[in-house]
């Protein structure tokens, strides 16, 4: 089954549940930065999360400079954000 694109009601109320989570237009999806107490904890915040990614087999883009950790969620196959997003941004926000 095909994965499909939320349209704008859903993720309007899909970002309701979300912390800290902003759509960002241009990227079609939605971002958040998390900082840390230093770089040792964004690192093993990201190799937990990359865990979780491999074993939903939905990769996040990332960017991590010391105790900073941006990602960003899209669904390319779907071509913008999809339900696959939203689960991926709950459970990563269970582990900040």
């Amino acid at each position: 089954m095909a994965v499909r694109e939320l349209n704008e009601n859903e993720r309007d109320d899909a970002l309701v549940t979300l912390n800290g989570w902003i759509y960002d237009a241009n990227a079609r999806g939605i971002r958040r930065t998390f900082r840390f107490a230093d770089f040792a904890e964004a690192f093993a915040f990201m190799t937990r999360v990359a865990i979780l990614a491999e074993k939903a087999d939905h990769h996040p883009e990332w960017f991590n400079v010391y105790n900073r950790v941006e990602i960003l969620l899209t669904t390319h196959d779907a071509g913008g954000l999809s339900g696959r997003d939203i689960l991926l941004a709950t459970a990563i926000d269970g582990f900040a």
